[in-house]
Parts: structure tokens; sequence; C-alpha cells
């Protein structure tokens, strides 16, 4: 038997109030060529997102909430916020891949919150949050519309997931981060929305937040970056600065490089998977490592593997390299 078709006004995502509204009667609705994400929603299968099997498993996890967020968003009351992982996603925080999925390597639920004295949502599909008043500031997201916790408070909020002191640095270094080149967005947030966020009351964390608080800086453009900055600075070695633009000796500008000490002309460069999967990107690396070796400069190439498991190699050549440059 063949299925009606969909009134067009519906588009591929609908609620079954719309549908009814638009004369669907209930059996169409529970055809199978049409999934339901969460009760009251209806997604056309063939519109359902299929991501890459190749791209990393934190991007694949982090674009899953993504999209399932925006479609409970179609439903979700209007008590209702986004809130801790599901809130950074949507900002687009820098977050570890352990968080972002379960046991089973499924992503994570979607972290909804109400304000106290409601209770916390109950929902397949949803992980339920009551906050205090007092604890949470909700705004509507610039470009998908959806209500959710600040960049701020969201962060304090990920300080009872995120046991890892450089990654929860990492990430108010994400929302402090400030434009260093032109298509680049402006600051999710300030070091004063932080602060103030981090004395909005006692939580989870609190004194973990405490001590990141002063370690965030505005000029560091990724996770890895902040946490090769925070193993050099523990390590007892001088803090570099963040992408700091390098010229040559007529003026011409040779690159912007991750960290670097440039009093010693030392450059540290994080290689992460695409510089080495993009043979243009590759190329254009080895042109500018070239570049900065013509003006003096030494270049230390840093990789997943030196900033998670062989800390003790990357701080070694660091300090060789600071020792022999003074």
């Amino acid at each position: 038997m063949r299925r009606m078709p969909l009134p067009e006004v519906l588009g591929k995502v609908f609620t079954i109030a719309d549908a009814r509204t638009a004369g669907v009667p209930r059996s169409r609705l529970r055809a199978l060529d049409l999934d339901t994400p969460f009760r009251g929603l209806r997604v056309v299968c063939d519109e359902l997102a299929r991501l890459p099997a190749e791209r990393p498993k934190a991007e694949v996890a982090a674009a899953a909430i993504r999209a399932n967020a925006l479609l409970y968003a179609r439903v979700m009351p209007g008590n209702q916020f986004f809130s801790h992982v599901t809130a950074a996603v949507l900002w687009g925080l820098p977050l570890p891949s352990r968080i972002l999925t379960d046991a089973f390597g499924r992503p994570r639920l979607l972290d909804v919150a109400v304000r106290a004295p409601l209770r916390h949502p109950r929902r397949d599909g949803v992980l339920g949050h009551q906050v205090k008043q007092r604890s949470v500031a909700v705004v509507d997201h610039v470009t998908h519309g959806v209500p959710l916790t600040t960049p701020a408070f969201t962060w304090v909020m990920l300080a009872a997931l995120v046991r890892d002191d450089y990654d929860l640095v990492a990430i108010a270094d994400g929302v402090v981060r400030e434009p260093m080149f032109w298509e680049d967005p402006q600051p999710l947030g300030t070091l004063d929305q932080l602060e103030s966020a981090v004395r909005s009351g006692r939580r989870v964390g609190i004194r973990a937040l405490r001590e990141a608080l002063p370690r965030v800086r505005t000029r560091s453009a990724s996770r890895m970056e902040t946490r090769c900055r925070l193993i050099i600075v523990d390590a007892g070695l001088p803090e570099p600065l963040l992408n700091q633009a390098v010229f040559d000796a007529i003026g011409r500008l040779i690159g912007v490089v991750d960290l670097a000490y440039p009093e010693l002309r030392i450059a540290l460069e994080y290689e992460g998977e695409h510089h080495l999967r993009d043979p243009e990107q590759w190329a254009k690396d080895i042109a500018r490592y070239e570049a900065l070796a013509s003006a003096g400069w030494f270049v230390i190439r840093v990789t997943m593997s030196d900033v998670f498991d062989g800390r003790t190699g990357l701080i070694r050549r660091v300090r060789s390299a600071v020792r022999s440059r003074r």
C-alpha cells in the first residue's frame, strides 16, 4: 500500500500538533519512513544526518548532540533550557571526547535544565537538571535561537563533569578567545563574566574553578595549545606567548606560530591530524617552517602524543631549546 504523501508545508521535521493541524491522520505518523527522536516530534528518515566514519569520534558525537538538541528544541517547554555538555556543544567549546559519549560510545543524552523549584525534566533522551535561580543565567543562542546557559555559566557547570584541570582551563580559554584572524568571531564571554559566574554560589568543582581562573588566557586557539602551554608552565619553564606573529628582516609576515618565546626565537607548533591528512596544508607547513628557520627561529613540532603521553620528552625538548638559545 502506497503511503500518503505528507503536506509540503510540514517540511522534513515537524511536531505531531502541526501534522494534525495539516490534516495528517494518526496512522500516517506511525509509518516506517518517519523517525521519533522525541515524543511529539517526527523526522523524515532520509533527512537524518549521516556523518562520515573517518571523522574523529568527538566530532561525530558533538554533531549528533547538536542535531538532537535542535530537534528537541521543537518540542521543548518554555521553562526548560539546555545546560552542561549540550550547551557547551552548541556554543562550540572545546570538550574532551570522554564527556561527549556514554559508556557504550553513544552520544551523551541531552542536558536539559529548569530553575528551582520546578522539578528536573524527565523524558527519553534527556538528562534533566534542576538549578538554583542565582546560579545560572540563560540566553537565546544567537544562531540557533534556542535557550541555553550563557558561555560563562556553562563553563562553571562543566566543573562537575570535567575532572582534568587542563581541560577545564581549555574550555574557559574557548569562552574568552579573542579574534586573531579576520574571519574569527567575537569572544563568547569575558574574564569578568567567568569570575562572576564562579562567585555566583557554591557548586560541584568550585575549588577547581577558582584554581583554573587565573590560568585562563584570551589568545589560545585550541584545546591542544592550552594543554601544551600548561605543561610547559607547570614544568617551571617561562610561559610562552600564544599565537605570535613572526616577521622577516624586511617586515613581511612569515606566519603566526602557536606558542613562542620571541626574544629567543623559539616557536612551538602543534601538528593536528588535519595537518597530516591535507596535502595542501602540509605543503604550507613545510614552507612556513623553512621561512622561520631562515629568519633564525628554532621550531619545536608538537603532536598529540607529546601532549598526552610524552610530556617528559616535550618538556626536555623545550628546556633544551631555551637553555641553548640563552
